[in-house]
């Protein structure tokens, strides 16, 4: 089951990061968090999130487990 869960958090966290990063340096509008650092930097924390969690995934998948 984790196999596929944290790659799927991952994903999933690194693409919501890249829309609230998006946002908050005002390249994507139309919502309140236009415009707003708070959420640049809650993207930034998210898609690094995102890509650690998938990177661990990966890391699991090709070390032999003995």
């Amino acid at each position: 089951m984790t196999k596929i869960l944290f790659p799927v958090v991952g994903v999933v966290l690194v693409l919501i990061g890249l829309v609230w990063t998006l946002q908050g340096a005002n390249v994507i509008g139309g919502s309140f968090m236009t415009g707003s650092r708070l959420w640049l930097v809650i993207g930034v924390v998210c898609v690094i999130a995102g890509v650690a969690l998938v990177a661990r995934a990966i890391s699991a998948r090709r070390t032999p487990r003995g």
